[in-house]
C-alpha cells in the first residue's frame, strides 16, 4: 500500500478543492442531494427487473470491542402477562440507541460535522445546542432518498475477501471497479462502496475499529464531486483509521458532509446485496433510503433496500 498521507495544508487544499467542485450556497440544506432530480428519480424505476428486494443494513450488534455503548432493547410487556386491555394482551419492547456508533448502520445529517467553525453551507455550529440541530437535521430529508443505487465492490477487483484495517480505497480504485463491473457512475447516484468490513467482523470477529479500518483515501471525494453523486455508504464509515491526514481525525466526513454536502451512510452490510448483484449480472438497482422522522436529530439508524 503506497504512503500517501496529507499534511494540514495538503488537506485544507484538498478542502477547499473539493468545496468549489461541490458548489454549495450559503444557507442551502440539501446538499448533494439536489443531483438527484426528479427526472432521475423516474428513470431509476426502470432498474427494478426482478422484484427482487434486499436489506443493506447489519442487525444491532450487541457489546463488542467496536461497539462499547450497545442499543438497549428491553421486553416491556409479556403477551403471557396480564393486561389492562380487555380481551387480549401484548408483547412490548423499548429501544435506546447511539446513532452514531462503530457497529449499527446509520445516516449522518448534513449538521453532523463542523470543520474551520463552520457547519456545512456555512450554517453557524451554534445553531446545534442541547436541543438538538435547529438547521441541517435529519428531518431535512424526512420524504427519504430514492434513486439509481450503484455498488462498488473493491475486494472484489483486488481478488481478496476485504481490505484489511487501514488499507484504503483511491479514486483509481473506483474507477476500476466501475469498469470492471461495467457500469457507469451518473449524476445523481447513489453510491454505496464496499471494503469487506461486514465480512471482516463477521469471520474474525469484532475489533477496536475506532483505532483501525479500511475506508477512502481523501483524495477519492474529488472523483466523487466529478460524478455528482447524491449520496454515499459504505460498510465501513467511509473514513481509514488510523487517518492518512495530519490533524484531521475524520478527514471523508470533514469533505464529503461539510464540504459537499453529502449525506454519509455507515456501517453497512453489502453481503447480501453482493450476492444479489453477482446473480443478477449487474451492480446498479433502485434504492429507498428512509430515515427515522426525528427532528433536531444529526442523524437517524437506517435500513437501505436495494430493488432489484
Amino acid at each position: 500500500m503506497p504512503d500517501r498521507h496529507m499534511s494540514a495544508a495538503q488537506f485544507h487544499d484538498l478542502y477547499e478543492r473539493v468545496r468549489k467542485l461541490g458548489g454549495w450556497d450559503r444557507g442551502d440544506k440539501r446538499g448533494a442531494l439536489r443531483h438527484l432530480t426528479a427526472d432521475r428519480v423516474v428513470a431509476a424505476a426502470a432498474e427494478v427487473q426482478l422484484g427482487q428486494t434486499v436489506t443493506m443494513a447489519a442487525p444491532l450488534a450487541e457489546s463488542a470491542a467496536d461497539n462499547p455503548e450497545p442499543a438497549a432493547r428491553h421486553m416491556k410487556h409479556l403477551p403471557a402477562e396480564e393486561s389492562a386491555v380487555a380481551g387480549l394482551s401484548f408483547a412490548e419492547d423499548q429501544l435506546v440507541l447511539n446513532i452514531h456508533g462503530n457497529a449499527d448502520s446509520h445516516i449522518d445529517a448534513l449538521c453532523h460535522v463542523c470543520y474551520r467553525d463552520a457547519l456545512y453551507g456555512g450554517t453557524e455550529p451554534g445553531s446545534v445546542t442541547s436541543g438538538g440541530a435547529a438547521s441541517l437535521s435529519i428531518d431535512e430529508i424526512r420524504d427519504g432518498i430514492v434513486g439509481r443505487g450503484v455498488l462498488l465492490d473493491i475486494p472484489r477487483l483486488r481478488g481478496i475477501a476485504w481490505l484489511e484495517p487501514g488499507d484504503f480505497v483511491t479514486a483509481e480504485d473506483l474507477a476500476r471497479a466501475a469498469d470492471a463491473q461495467k457500469i457507469t457512475i451518473a449524476p445523481g447516484d447513489v453510491l454505496f462502496v464496499r471494503v469487506g468490513h461486514r465480512r471482516r467482523r463477521d469471520e474474525l470477529g469484532p475489533w477496536d475499529v475506532a483505532a483501525t479500518r479500511a475506508g477512502l483515501h481523501p483524495e477519492a471525494l474529488t472523483y466523487l464531486a466529478e460524478q455528482r453523486i447524491a449520496a454515499l455508504g459504505s460498510d465501513s464509515n467511509s473514513d481509514t483509521a488510523p487517518s492518512v491526514a495530519n490533524d484531521v481525525a475524520f478527514p471523508v466526513h470533514v469533505l464529503a458532509i461539510n464540504a459537499l454536502g453529502l449525506h454519509l451512510l455507515d456501517y453497512l452490510q453489502f453481503e447480501d446485496l453482493r450476492a444479489a448483484c453477482e446473480a443478477a449480472g449487474r451492480w446498479s438497482f433502485l434504492t429507498a433510503i428512509a430515515p427515522l422522522r426525528l427532528p433536531r436529530a444529526t442523524g437517524s439508524p437506517v435500513n437501505p433496500i436495494a430493488m432489484l
